[in-house]
């Protein structure tokens, strides 16, 4: 059984109720709060109505409700309305497949609005803010420094069989995106990320060069750029049949480059002296 506390320490865990009334949905969000490295979160129960979560909130206490809009009954949106009149109301963030409520979400001051299929970054975000409203301090995704007081290598966090790994950005060759996931690889093993490189690019800094729409790749993996034979079924630009594509070092393999990328990739072998 669960009870409240009336103690909460600033670097709690955030307790996250989840209501929807989709199984799969909800077991979707789970495995992202438990993949979650920053902030702590823990789910402390999940509802398939509206009635259920009513019923569970008036005997235990959450921070925040990750809730469904349509679902059969009370909707989500009926349910933040009563909630708002609640002493020590949760933090409210609605996740669901219909943007067309987005308003009508903020009018029951939602927190924030995600919309299916939720991106791990998003879903982050938003933890964050209500993290920081609720006068929490997360513990940082990855230290700084290390206890001799050197400065510690940047990394991707990546999740593997529910084990957090982290991966230091100079063993990455490329990340590529393929279907709905990227893919992350390293001389020695391939990764599945959930994000997209859009929102990677910016966290990777300017040691990786985007070569493509779909590939960033590090610019000390680099070791040719050539014209090669296109593949029959490509899609990408062709100039005569072939493409210019970029040998990628360790594992042998050639990345293609985009006729709008290939200027930027040109200079940025120069500066790197090959």
């Amino acid at each position: 059984m669960l009870s409240s506390s009336s103690h909460v320490s600033p670097s709690a865990a955030l307790r996250v109720f989840l209501i929807d009334d989709e199984p799969l949905a909800r077991l979707r969000l789970r495995q992202l709060l438990a993949d979650m490295v920053v902030p702590t979160v823990t789910v402390v129960g999940e509802a398939a109505s509206a009635a259920a979560a009513l019923q569970w909130l008036s005997q235990y206490r959450a921070d925040l409700l990750l809730l469904d809009i349509r679902m059969p009954g009370l909707d989500g949106l009926a349910l933040a309305e009563r909630l708002r009149h609640w002493h020590d109301v949760p933090a409210v963030v609605f996740v669901t497949a219909h943007p067309e409520h987005a308003l009508a979400a903020f009018d029951v001051e939602a927190f924030d609005y995600l919309t299916k299929p939720v991106r791990r970054v998003r879903l982050q975000e938003a933890l964050m803010r209500v993290m920081h409203r609720l006068g929490r301090v997360p513990r940082p995704m990855v230290e700084t420094t290390h206890p001799m007081g050197l400065e510690e290598e940047p990394a991707i966090m990546v999740s593997v069989r529910g084990q957090v790994i982290r991966v230091p950005l100079t063993e990455v060759l490329y990340l590529k995106a393929e279907l709905k996931y990227v893919t992350l690889r390293t001389a020695r093993s391939i990764f599945v990320l959930d994000e997209s490189l859009t929102d990677l690019e910016p966290r990777l800094g300017p040691r990786f060069l985007r070569v493509h729409r779909n590939a960033l790749v590090a610019r000390q993996a680099i070791r040719e750029l050539m014209r090669r034979p296109a593949a029959p079924d490509s899609e990408d630009e062709r100039d005569g049949g072939e493409l210019w594509s970029v040998l990628i070092a360790e594992v042998d393999e050639w990345l293609t480059v985009s006729r709008r990328q290939l200027p930027a990739v040109r200079d940025a072998l120069v500066a790197e002296g090959l």
